[in-house]
């Protein structure tokens, strides 16, 4: 049997570590290197406005709030940061996630299990689209009011769904994304991917992390690197950087450990 590659954990802090101590204790040598970073928002009063809709249940016009959707842990850990002492979260309003480790972290940030939405963990897909598919029939959108949580910017698709059935959707930035500087370890990491690429195998969670990698190794060359990326959108970002060896993944360390534990892709 072929040696098992040394995954490179692309994932921000503390997320990286966390998925480094899964995969090792899976049987997998893991590294964390992170090529994003997460700082607090720009301007918290955003953040500190959505917590008081929520304990209400309306927004600022009165209209009901349906729901609460985080696209990522980040998003839950810098949302609940802000939150109020002794606030719990209210039996009447949905917490929404898109993937199974936002799941979790909102489950760990104390919000119940009742009031969660997420796709099904053997479904196969984790985004808006699949969120979508297990939300829409929840709730009755026609005016009422729905937040999305995230960093500056992100994907609009679920926004437009939810107003074209007649939903009125406020975006709350609970962070902004930087680019983290590789400390000695990462920058050694780094090298010995490089020189031995065989040896090695990213793991890709954003689009955006993948495009971080020519600035921090400007004119390598990517086409003997292998990825796994946790979605098809990632999948391609890493191809468009010169990866040949690219596959998709379940956004779980189990899932990563059962791909690389059963071999070479045919």
């Amino acid at each position: 049997m072929a040696a098992l590659p040394h995954l490179l954990v692309t994932r921000p802090q503390p997320q990286a570590d966390a998925w480094v101590a899964r995969l090792q204790s899976l049987g997998l040598a893991a590294t964390a290197f992170p090529l994003l970073g997460i700082d607090g928002p720009a301007d918290p009063a955003p953040v500190r406005a959505a917590w008081q809709a929520i304990a209400r249940g309306q927004d600022d016009a009165r209209r009901p709030l349906a729901m609460v959707m985080f696209v990522s842990p980040s998003a839950v850990q810098r949302f609940f940061d802000q939150q109020p002492a002794g606030q719990a979260w209210p039996a009447g309003v949905l917490a929404a996630a898109p993937g199974l480790g936002t799941r979790q972290a909102l489950l760990q940030a104390g919000v119940p299990e009742a009031a969660l939405c997420s796709p099904p963990a053997d479904g196969g897909q984790f985004d808006s689209e699949a969120l979508w598919a297990v939300l829409q029939p929840r709730c009755a959108w026609s005016g009422s009011s729905a937040l999305v949580v995230r960093g500056e910017s992100g994907r609009d698709w679920l926004a437009e769904a939810l107003r074209q059935q007649g939903a009125q959707v406020h975006f709350v930035e609970a962070y902004r994304r930087t680019v983290p500087v590789p400390d000695g370890a990462a920058q050694a990491a780094l090298a010995a991917a490089l020189a031995s690429p065989q040896g090695f195998c990213w793991l890709f969670s954003s689009s955006e992390a993948v495009g971080h990698l020519p600035a921090l190794a400007p004119g390598a060359d990517w086409t003997q690197a292998r990825a796994l990326a946790t979605h098809p959108r990632i999948a391609d970002a890493a191809r468009q950087l010169g990866l040949a060896q690219v596959q998709t993944v379940a956004p779980t360390p189990e899932a990563v450990a059962a791909l690389l534990l059963a071999g070479p892709a045919a």
